[in-house]
């Protein structure tokens, strides 16, 4: 049994746009700046918030999403993240109790914050509005009193005079205390967060704001009363992801990781370790083949696309994925690793560039979202990781869709069933397993033992 540290706290919002992500990154930037040691995590599946908390912290943020995870399991993943951290900040996803479905709190920022036993900051949008403000936050502590608001910062205030207002009718209605604000015309705003800023975000580009958003923080909301807030008692969790002793490295797993490839959950990367997996990262984007030494491989999700000229001008590198592959080396390729093994990618422009060309189909992209959402995934035949009575569970986000370039039916990789009802996606064959689905290992971890067991048996060591 494992245990976090004393001091975690939830930041909501009453809706999307209501400015957690500038809360979040302020107040970790600014209490980094004080000397602490902080811990990000994101409530969701999203990849990209947790790269802002990353960059921000120095630790690598995790996702508790208790729609794709059993509930110790969330728990065991925020004990495990938050070893060595003076104090944990959550992101919320959406609304504070926006989650899987309208008639409960599955899969919502509510939920995390009850699974964690976290206090929640909440973050309230007071444009054009005083006294009315209490009537948000008090429907909002309302809803679920077990989840705990202790405190709410006011954002897009016009000015201090209309911060006071804000204040006094919270304090006085909800018996909790208005720990700061931020104006309306900030004078910093967090750029459109989308896949192609990542890259920004990891070179360090965006750093000068992060200092910004600390020093806008520590000027008009109060840290010390913050850390105040955030005491918790200890949370107890039992190792149900981890609970195997780690044992020592028998297979070699490459894993592309570079601005094209690199969204990968940190738990997944570790369940491969913990099961016997030696990781070995490398950049196809600057011209590393697939190892040699390599008895698997896995290539993340990104945006080949934004790199597709650079990628297509790669020839040795597309060469050795083909002979690799094309050898049985086994391959689990998700979303923009999915879109690089196809014959070609086409941009929004109409330009298309050559890839690998194992997965006969181009992928073109689009001006809108082509997908997006949780998935239950079950596997079939062709699929060596999840057989066809087999269940995991993942999330689609992409804006690009694939045409197959030969009449038959594609040997598909999955069934997934999301809100739109279940279809077939992806493409396996032989040892390659490709598809749109980004998959949580913590959802079935037998997925990992299958997959290293498959890697043993290629390389004649099983």
């Amino acid at each position: 049994m494992s245990r976090s540290g004393n001091r975690r706290l939830v930041i909501a919002g009453t809706g999307s746009g209501a400015g957690k992500t500038t809360v979040t990154i302020g107040l970790m930037a600014a209490l980094k700046q004080k000397g602490y040691t902080v811990q990000g995590f994101k409530c969701g599946p999203d990849y990209i918030d947790p790269t802002y908390h990353t960059a921000v912290t120095r630790r690598p943020s995790r996702n508790l999403d208790s729609f794709m995870l059993a509930h110790e399991a969330v728990k065991e993943i925020f004990v495990r993240g938050s070893q060595g951290a003076d104090i944990s900040v959550i992101e919320g996803v959406m609304g504070m109790y926006d989650g899987k479905e309208a008639t409960s709190d599955k899969g919502s920022t509510a939920e995390i914050s009850i699974l964690t036993e976290s206090p929640v900051l909440l973050v309230v949008n007071c444009q054009s509005m005083a006294r009315s403000a209490a009537a948000i936050v008090k429907g909002f502590q309302l809803l679920n009193p077990a989840a705990r608001i202790v405190g709410v910062i006011a954002n897009k205030v016009g000015s201090e005079g209309h911060h006071k207002i804000v204040k006094a009718a919270i304090e006085q209605e909800c018996g909790i205390p208005v720990v700061g604000y931020l104006k309306r015309e900030g004078d910093v705003e967090i750029p459109e967060r989308h896949l192609g800023l990542v890259p920004s975000v990891e070179r360090g580009e965006l750093n000068p704001l992060f200092d910004r958003l600390a020093e806008i923080i520590a000027q008009t909301v109060d840290l010390e009363q913050i850390w105040e807030l955030a005491k918790a008692e200890p949370l107890h969790a039992e190792p149900v992801l981890f609970a195997k002793k780690a044992v020592p490295d028998r297979v070699t797993i490459a894993v592309a990781k570079d601005p094209a490839f690199h969204f990968y959950y940190p738990e997944n990367l570790e369940l491969l370790e913990a099961y016997g997996a030696k990781l070995h990262f490398f950049s196809p984007l600057a011209g590393e083949c697939v190892p040699q030494e390599a008895d698997g491989l896995y290539i993340g999700g990104g945006f080949p696309e934004e790199f597709a000229a650079e990628l297509s001008q790669q020839t040795e590198v597309l060469a050795s994925f083909r002979r690799a592959i094309g050898a049985g080396l086994p391959t689990l390729a998700e979303c923009g690793g999915f879109m690089y093994l196809t014959e070609a990618i086409v941009t929004t422009e109409g330009k298309s560039y050559p890839m690998v060309g194992l997965i006969p189909g181009t992928v073109t992209m689009q001006k809108k979202l082509a997908a997006l959402g949780y998935r239950e995934v079950r596997g079939t035949k062709e699929n060596f990781l999840l057989g066809t009575e087999e269940q995991a569970k993942g999330h689609e986000f992409h804006y690009s869709t694939l045409a197959s370039s030969q009449e038959e039916e594609l040997p598909y990789a999955y069934e997934t069933k999301g809100l739109r009802g279940t279809k077939p996606e992806g493409f396996a064959q032989d040892n390659l397993v490709a598809g749109y689905t980004h998959l949580h290992f913590g959802s079935n971890p037998a997925v990992v033992e299958r997959w290293i067991t498959r890697c043993l048996e290629v390389a004649g060591r099983a």
